[in-house]
């Protein structure tokens, strides 16, 4: 068993046992995260920050967290909502004028926040340096079409929910998100976690390590669905070697390139689960929460091409809510146990090739110290 370093309440001793077999079998480096009633019970972490095993995670120790950004993301949304500033039930035009273009004039801010706005994909960028242009993308997109009705179906906006969220929240504030989120959110708690990640930070990055067997030409794609067919895949390619480059640690594409540990992600959801607040600091009220965990849309996602529940700017599991990231990073929080649990790693691992359960393990071992 690898060691594990950190601290840990004796109940949830599972989750350790959880992180250092999966750094034994799985895992390169890797960190998990456990919070109840807006405190830690779980900060552990393990193994090495490179494919080369020659420097250890430390407690500080970053990585990309890909798609597990998006509930950063909505988290801003979801704040200008309970101030007042935002209302997701208005048109997404009331802030962002030029959005109307195109028979967007009815998409409403819960359906960009839901994946039911109907803007999947990019259509204009079809290399990764375009996505580092925020202008050029966001006025793509107000000039788009959508591909159904919004708010009857929903899909994926697996890149398009950044810049979508993003550029409403610079449009209500003035800031940019990345901004926004620094002040707002990762400022007040003293969370470790960034969108648009600063030079001085980069000899903390534990890069991502591709999949087993597999180069860092891996790229991001939709999952098969049922029938083992893709679709279509339009835009830029995003792959490892993206990721883990210079410009895309500078770049704020809000959909997918955070940078953090389990820790900061599972202290700054776990101001949702705790009900608006989180080591005694309170972002928004506790009614202000509650949009996290109702459902807004059931059925099939068209991209995921599987049966989701969206909320309002996240998935919905159970009683659970929250969303991962490609190769494996996870977060969920559980508002009727208070709790957020978080899992944080360097290894990717391809679906394609084999299940990858690792965040689910750390989920349920969590559960484990509850009873």
């Amino acid at each position: 068993m690898t060691d594990i370093e950190g601290r840990c309440e004796p109940r949830f001793a599972a989750v350790r046992e959880a992180l250092a077999e999966l750094l034994a079998t799985y895992d390169v480096g890797a960190s998990a995260a456990v919070y109840v009633d807006g405190e830690p019970v779980v900060d552990i972490w393990g193994g090495y920050a490179g494919e080369d095993r020659s420097a250890r995670w430390e407690r500080d120790t970053l990585t990309c967290v890909n798609s597990t950004s998006k509930n950063m993301t909505a988290l801003c949304a979801l704040i200008l909502a309970d101030r007042g500033r935002l209302d997701p039930a208005a048109p997404v035009a009331a802030y962002w004028p030029e959005f109307a273009a195109a028979g967007k004039e009815n998409v409403l801010v819960r359906h960009v926040l839901s994946h039911t706005a109907g803007l999947p994909d990019l259509s204009g960028p079809t290399a990764v340096e375009e996505l580092y242009d925020w202008e050029s993308v966001t006025a793509g997109l107000a000039a788009q079409a959508p591909e159904w009705e919004p708010g009857t179906a929903a899909g994926y906006h697996a890149l398009t929910f950044g810049f979508l969220v993003g550029e409403i929240v610079r449009r209500v504030t003035g800031r940019s998100i990345g901004e926004f989120f620094a002040e707002e959110v990762a400022g007040p708690l003293g969370a470790d976690f960034h969108i648009g990640l600063a030079a001085e930070h980069d000899h903390r990055v534990a890069p991502l390590v591709p999949p087993p067997s597999l180069t860092d030409a891996y790229a991001a794609d939709a999952p098969p669905g049922p029938d083992g067919a893709r679709r279509e895949h339009t835009g830029a390619a995003v792959c490892v070697r993206d990721v883990n480059s210079v410009a895309w640690r500078r770049a704020q594409i809000p959909a997918v390139n955070g940078f953090g540990n389990a820790r900061s992600v599972a202290l700054v959801q776990s101001v949702l689960a705790n009900h608006g607040s989180a080591g005694g600091v309170r972002l928004l009220s506790a009614r202000g929460c509650e949009p996290a965990w109702q459902e807004v849309f059931r059925g099939d996602d068209r991209v995921l091409r599987t049966p989701m529940s969206w909320t309002t700017g996240f998935g919905r599991f159970g009683n659970t809510f929250g969303w991962g990231g490609w190769g494996g990073s996870l977060v969920a929080s559980d508002p009727d146990a208070r709790m957020t649990v978080a899992y944080v790693m360097n290894q990717m691992l391809d679906r394609d090739q084999q299940e990858d359960n690792r965040g689910m393990e750390i989920i349920m071992a969590a559960y484990s110290g509850l009873r």
